[in-house]
């Protein structure tokens, strides 16, 4: 036994034994050490050192000591090797594998016993893999990719070279691989950033299908090339490389098998390695198995997990604020891998360079829930891309966070329940669309002109029929206990343009978008959060369209809401020339909800921005309606006076920075005839379960005749809690101008004296 070879021991007598490696230098002090180390040089068995060393260390104590560096994975054990420290080559080698924690020796036994076979596909080079694996004393054999089971069937590694890591010809290789129980490691060694791993193994980790399904979300922006070009695989780029680039990509690839062969195991050969070789930086993006996989896992999960009950349980609010079931940091902690550009949903959150110093807006990435399938429409409206909102980074981050993974949860992926009939044909379970659409009669008649003139936000559809076969996806009633069906086109975002899922039945007179859409910490925070999202935008509508005047809030602090955080927020906005105010428009629900308000006080154009929040808890929903205003600071915070300098190129929020002013729409500015509110005000507080204010949310709804529907859309791969939330009823805050609610509250609760006629409501739709 002795030191591992990738050790050297030096005695400096009377200081300590220090021992080298290529990792730095660890010195051991002590008599007794300076006596053991020179014995373990690896010509001694342990009784021999034993027995040696009991002249001045009794045997019980050195085998402690023996003990402890074996531990440190210093000394080992290994059979009679021959003497490799004059081979320039395998000595070093072994040294190498010992340093990995390996015996060296059996590593390059494995070694010198493996056989590698190297695919191309799609048209890339393999010759440079080969040589490097020549060089790394692999035995590697060229294979042709179009006769995979020969190929297959002689290696005990593949190695897969290609352009692209969604060439079609992957699958194939993936699922021969699948079949045989063989590893295959792919790898692109020939652009600007090298892309190498993971190790696919069959039966353990991710597929090759895992890593397709997150690619090809990256991808979307090319569905308008490849179809112009009618493609079946992605889109090919120019070669960008050198000679050094693709070879030191190729010896990274040869590096990962070796270490493959050798036995070495660690995470990275879960993930995909990328090099960018300009800057010489390098990730790993770690894959992680879809369980709904239709490869290698079971793509019926999504499908039992919709059709099944929503059973809640107890859930006690995270003590750090905002009443949810986990903090900023936890969910940070177990959600952050899935940011990432290659095997993430999210590409990259990052903070809105445009936003103030002080103010906490970040982005991440697009919003399915807006529709746009092509530039022009990504260009347009303040919501193309998800973002996140808080009062300290880390909220804001994670806030942009979990709606990047709510709206990719809530978008169609193919193994959704569906079942195809008329609303007729399914009876008393079905809910009319109409009921929760909520457009009315006239919309309809003048849909087409209105179309014309509006944003896709607020698109009119074509009117419901009801003999007309429409997919419908079950929900869950927390109300009657029971399951109703909804169309599937209301409930699910449009999935991607390639063709890769199966076009709904009736989706031209049906529209999905983000109201009453949640993520949570758990499924209770989820539904909770939902329910509010809805409270709030049927408050708005009803403030807005019927351009009612509300009460005023107390920002201060005396009596008022004020705290060192808004003092903070309302001094960055003054430094801006602008003032800031807030209106309280709690419905006849009773939950808080308020808007806050912003304009500017130097130029002609006021560029009035605002934003919503709701909660039980009166101080969450202000600091919540707050940090949503700022979310869209950025958009004008480079306006001049001249016109220019907006953030968005869409006509609607434009016309609005332009031309509103509290002047010309007072019903901006707080009743001058209501007192100002302060959180002693509102009745209602959060409890200490999450899922009592649930059962708490059902009853109130009950008790107004309406019903809390929950479509659970959290997938089985991301794990984060998401849920639709539907009240049929409830009001949305773009322009749906059915009877109901809309009419009807003002004059219950003595806002107006008549309902307002249709032709009076509000021109202008909320464009938010």
């Amino acid at each position: 036994m002795g030191f591992r070879s990738h050790i050297r021991a030096e005695v400096v007598a009377g200081d300590a034994a220090y021992l080298l490696s290529d990792r730095g230098v660890t010195a051991l002090q002590g008599d007794q050490i300076e006596t053991l180390v020179p014995l373990l040089d690896g010509t001694r068995d342990l009784p021999s050192v034993l027995r040696e060393a009991a002249r001045t260390i009794p045997a019980e104590q050195a085998g402690r000591l023996i003990g402890r560096l074996a531990q440190a994975g210093l000394v080992g054990y290994s059979a009679a090797a021959p003497d490799l420290g004059a081979d320039p080559v395998r000595g070093p080698a072994r040294a190498y594998w010992e340093l990995a924690g390996l015996d060296g020796a059996d590593a390059l036994q494995r070694l010198a016993a493996a056989r590698v076979q190297v695919l191309a596909v799609g048209g890339a080079d393999a010759a440079p893999v080969l040589d490097a694996c020549a060089a790394g004393g692999l035995a590697a054999v060229a294979a042709d990719a179009r006769d995979y089971g020969a190929t297959v069937a002689t290696g005990q590694l593949s190695v897969v070279v290609c352009d692209d890591y969604l060439d079609p010809g992957l699958r194939e290789i993936d699922a021969v691989h699948q079949v045989t129980g063989r590893p295959w490691l792919p790898a692109r060694t020939g652009g600007s950033t090298a892309w190498v791993g993971p190790v696919f193994t069959p039966g353990v980790g991710a597929c090759w299908s895992c890593l397709a399904h997150r690619l090809r979300g990256h991808r979307l922006a090319e569905a308008p090339v490849r179809r112009a070009l009618g493609l079946s695989g992605p889109v090919p780029r120019p070669a960008a490389r050198v000679s050094p680039s693709s070879a030191g990509a190729a010896q990274l690839t040869a590096l990962e098998a070796a270490k493959w062969l050798a036995g070495y195991r660690y995470p990275g050969q879960s993930a995909v390695l990328t090099l960018e070789t300009l800057s010489l930086t390098t990730r790993h993006h770690e894959l992680r198995r879809r369980p709904q996989c239709p490869d290698c896992g079971d793509p019926a999960l999504v499908a039992e997990q919709v059709r099944r009950p929503v059973t809640l349980v107890s859930r006690t609010p995270h003590a750090s604020g905002g009443h949810r079931a986990r903090s900023a940091q936890q969910v940070q902690d177990a959600y952050g891998h899935l940011v990432s550009p290659v095997t993430g949903v999210v590409d990259t959150i990052r903070r809105d360079p445009r936003a103030p110093a002080g103010l906490h807006c970040y982005v991440s990435g697009r919003n399915p829930a807006v529709g746009a399938t092509d530039l022009a429409q990504l260009r347009m409206g303040l919501r193309q891309i998800s973002g996140g909102k808080g009062a300290t980074p880390l909220d804001a981050e994670v806030s942009a966070l979990c709606e990047a993974l709510e709206r990719y949860s809530g978008t169609l992926q193919g193994d959704e329940p569906r079942v195809r009939d008329t609303l007729r044909g399914l009876g008393a379970s079905a809910l009319s669309p109409d009921r929760c659409q909520l457009f009315a009669p006239q919309q309809f008649r003048e849909r087409d002109r209105w179309n014309a003139l509006h944003s896709p936000y607020q698109h009119v559809p074509e009117p419901f029929d009801e003999r007309a076969p429409v997919d419908w996806t079950p929900v869950w009633s927390l109300t009657e206990r029971r399951q109703r069906l909804l169309p599937t086109g209301m409930l699910y975002f449009t999935g991607p343009p390639d063709g890769t899922v199966p076009r709904l039945a009736g989706r031209r007179s049906l529209r999905a978008d983000s109201n009453g859409n949640a993520a949570g910490a758990s499924l209770e925070d989820a539904i909770l959060h939902g329910f509010l999202e809805l409270v709030e935008r049927d408050a708005v509508a009803l403030w807005w369209y019927n351009r009612t005047r509300q009460p005023g809030v107390r920002l201060d602090g005396r009596g008022g809401f004020g705290d060192a955080w808004a003092t903070e927020l309302t001094g960055v906005y003054r430094e801006l020339n602008r003032e800031v105010w807030a209106l309280d428009l709690t419905s006849d629900l009773g939950i808080p909800v308020f808007a806050a308000l912003s304009r500017r006080t130097d130029k002609p154009a006021e560029d009035i921005m605002f934003g919503f929040g709701a909660h039980l808890d009166p101080v969450i929903a202000l600091r919540r309606a707050l940090t949503e205003m700022n979310q869209f600071l950025p958009a004008v915070v480079d306006a001049r006076a001249d016109g220019s300098g907006y953030g968005s190129v869409a006509p609607e929020p434009l016309g609005w920075w332009w031309g509103a002013t509290v002047r010309n729409q007072p019903y901006l500015l707080p009743d001058p005839a209501a007192a100002p509110r302060g959180p002693g005000d509102f009745a209602h507080r959060p409890g200490t379960d999450l899922r009592e204010d649930v059962d708490a949310a059902v009853d109130l709804l009950r008790a107004h005749g309406m019903e809390l529907l929950v479509l659970d859309q959290t997938r089985p791969d991301i794990g984060v809690p998401v849920v639709k939330v539907v009240v049929p009823g409830l009001r949305h805050f773009w322009a749906r101008f059915a009877p109901g609610r809309l009419y009807d509250v003002p004059v219950r609760m003595g806002r107006l004296a008549a309902p307002t006629p249709y032709d009076d409501l509000n021109p202008v739709p909320l464009f938010v």
